[in-house]
């Protein structure tokens, strides 16, 4: 399903890529729409989202995350991008790290690269290319929404195993294994 919130128009014109600024921008705009925002059907078990018309030519979705839900640590490749929480709050793990991009399954992190951010409603960041990350509602009771915007639209997404300093790549998922 696509919606295309009258509040979020696009920033950028369509010869300019958006921005991380731009996507940020979006992202808030469109976590301050408050009927869009409630107007996500929420799932007790599992994460819903709907797919928005991002700026300049960008992937967006809204989120729900049902109490105890996240995303598992991941990249979102070459594309840059910003998430916002709309209401309640969620919980970012990243790395402080540039990671290499290709040709390797098993990384050891070195100390002090994990950050740790809790974003509550009205709070939300914007991040480069090859930003890798976990996002979790910890929650016990509550759904968290949040609005993302990615550009260009996600090539794929790379997804990794934590245990301790050790990284591993997991899995590459293209846009036919999630649309």
């Amino acid at each position: 399903m696509s919606v295309s919130p009258s509040a979020t128009s696009p920033v950028s014109s369509p010869s300019s890529a958006p921005t991380q600024a731009d996507l940020y921008d979006f992202v808030r705009r469109t976590a301050a729409d408050t009927e869009l925002i409630d107007s996500l059907p929420l799932d007790p078990e599992g994460r819903t989202w709907v797919r928005l018309d991002g700026p300049g030519g960008s992937e967006a979705w809204l989120i729900g995350w049902p109490p105890g839900t996240g995303t598992g640590w991941h990249d979102h490749a070459d594309s840059v991008g910003a998430f916002l929480t709309a209401s309640g709050e969620l919980k970012e793990n990243s790395l402080a790290a540039r990671l290499p991009t290709d040709g390797w399954r098993t990384l050891e992190l070195t100390e002090d690269v994990d950050r740790e951010r809790r974003l509550g409603a009205g709070q939300g960041r914007a991040f480069g290319r090859h930003h890798v990350h976990e996002v979790l509602n910890e929650s016990p009771d509550r759904h968290a929404i949040s609005v993302h915007a990615y550009y260009p639209p996600l090539p794929q997404i790379r997804r990794y195993s934590r245990s301790g300093p050790v990284l591993r790549l997991e899995q590459v998922e293209r846009p036919e294994d999630w649309q």
